[in-house]
Parts: C-alpha cells; structure tokens; sequence
C-alpha cells in the first residue's frame, strides 16, 4: 500500500534536542533551590509531551517547578536558549533530508509533545515550510503520548485512514502512540539505547532515516476479498 501521508515526531527525530532541554531544566530547578541532575530529567523528559513532563516535574520538585505548564514554560526558555551555541547543529540532516524528499510524494505533518510556537520555529530552522503541511504541539490534542490522539488528530486533519499512515518516532512511548492509532512506525535508534524495546513495539528500526526502504513496500497491502 502506498503510504497516504508521513507523520513525524520532532525532538530526537528531526532535532537533536531533548538532552539540550534536560540540561536547561536542571539548571532552572537548581536556580530555585533543586538539585538534581540531567541524567534524572532526561528520564522525565524523553518522549514525552510538555504537559506529562509538567506534572512530573511539579510531582518531584513541587518547591522549585512552577504550577502552571505555560509559565514554567516561558521561564525556561531562556535557559533552552542558552544551551544552543549554533541552532542549525540542532538538526539530525538524514532525517530533514527524508522528511523533505517525502513530502514530495505524501502530505508530511509534524506531531510533537512540544509546545505549538516551539514546532512552528524549528519547521523554520529546517527551512522545511514548503514541506510540511501543518504541525500539531502539546496544546493541540488532549493527551499525550503514548495515548494516540496527537496522530490521529493529524490522519482526521488530512482526512486520511490511520493504517495509510506512516510514523517516525525515536520513543518507545512515541513508538506506542503511532501503533494505538493504528499506523506503520518506523523507529529512529542513533545511540542503540532503546534498541531492544524499539524493536518489540516498532515495525521498521533504522539507525538513520535515510535508510528507509522504498515507500511502497512499508505498509502490506490489505487482504483481497472474495465474493
């Protein structure tokens, strides 16, 4: 079956960027009398939306993190930022070099568990707007991953069947949200270290995405009825 359209994760997929918000979350927490370390946040961290991180977060720092998602949200940033010496090494090229050559065959959207403005600038340090057609953030669906709603949000948007669709995660926790909704996923493993989980819940594991297979052989065609 040819795949309908490419729905890909961000961070750890197209952007190498979640140990960077690690690093500026321990640093925020210990500006507000937490000490922990990034090894501990990354943990919380990977994979997952804003919102669950959030809750984490308040749950095991409830002295040094912010109540409000949004405002911790805005307070954090600038530690992000300091973090980043030179955006464009933020990116993984395989990968925005896969994303790019499929949206000239398929719809390509972006579903992350980041916040919306934070996707929308990094469709921009891609140089990838031409791409993609639309991109959901924490704030677009009401669940995070591993619940499904972010990717089928985006099949019901490009008004596309779930099992047309094909995945690009780098979580196991993202890896289970694109089979609850019922789509082909193909997992992102660079460092080998969730090789072993990856490979149960995914139905492609490739350590580069631009070593994806002909597109037309992901998906199994459906059975054929007969009369």
């Amino acid at each position: 079956m040819r795949p309908s359209a490419f729905l890909f994760d961000l961070d750890g997929t197209l952007l190498d960027t979640e140990r960077l918000w690690a690093v500026a979350i321990r640093d925020y927490l210990a500006d507000r009398g937490a000490t922990t370390t990034a090894g501990r946040i990354l943990e919380i961290v990977f994979g997952r939306s804003w919102f669950d991180i959030h809750k984490s977060l308040v749950a095991h720092f409830p002295q040094a993190a912010d109540p409000v998602p949004a405002t911790m949200a805005a307070d954090l940033r600038p530690y992000y930022l300091r973090q980043i010496e030179d955006p464009a090494r933020l990116m993984i090229p395989p990968s925005v070099e896969t994303l790019k050559r499929l949206a000239r065959l398929a719809p390509v959207a972006i579903v992350s568990g980041s916040p919306r403005r934070d996707v929308e600038a990094a469709v921009d340090l891609m140089d990838a707007r031409d791409a993609v057609a639309f991109v959901l953030g924490a704030e677009d669906y009401p669940r995070g991953k591993p619940a499904p709603d972010g990717y089928l949000a985006a099949a019901r948007r490009l008004n596309v069947p779930p099992e047309s669709c094909v995945v690009f995660e780098d979580s196991p926790i993202g890896v289970r949200a694109a089979k609850a909704a019922g789509m082909f996923c193909v997992a992102l493993d660079r460092t080998g270290t969730c090789t072993a989980e990856l490979r149960q819940t995914a139905d492609l594991l490739l350590t580069q995405l631009d070593r994806l297979p002909p597109v037309e052989t992901l998906i199994p065609d459906p059975p054929e009825k007969h009369p």
